[in-house]
């Protein structure tokens, strides 16, 4: 929200009105409550929004690399970035542990 911009002021229902509106939603056939079995099963959004965590976790790095190496892999279509990250775990795998100098 912006700084200029006021927050909003959450109105409550009373008691009464409460009571009305949900008279109201039990007469509409279209609006029938929820139970208490569906309410008990209910998550919040932000738990099953985007993408499952996963247990390898990649890490966000900027490398620069020569423009025939990104054009070879931009052209073997979408996801071609994980198809590159595999050539060089590949790569890796192959070489064995590598000592520090």
């Amino acid at each position: 929200m912006s700084k200029t911009t006021p927050k909003r002021v959450l109105i409550m229902p009373t008691a009464e009105e409460n009571k009305k509106i949900v008279t109201a939603a039990k007469k509409d056939p279209d609006a029938k409550p929820l139970t208490a079995a569906q309410l008990k099963g209910m998550v919040p959004l932000k738990s099953v929004r985007g993408r499952p965590k996963s247990e390898n976790k990649k890490l966000l790095v900027s490398v620069r690399y020569s423009p025939e190496v990104l054009a070879y892999f931009k052209g073997t279509g979408e996801g071609w970035q994980s198809r590159m990250d595999g050539v060089l775990r590949e790569y890796v795998s192959k070489q064995g542990p590598r000592r520090r100098a």
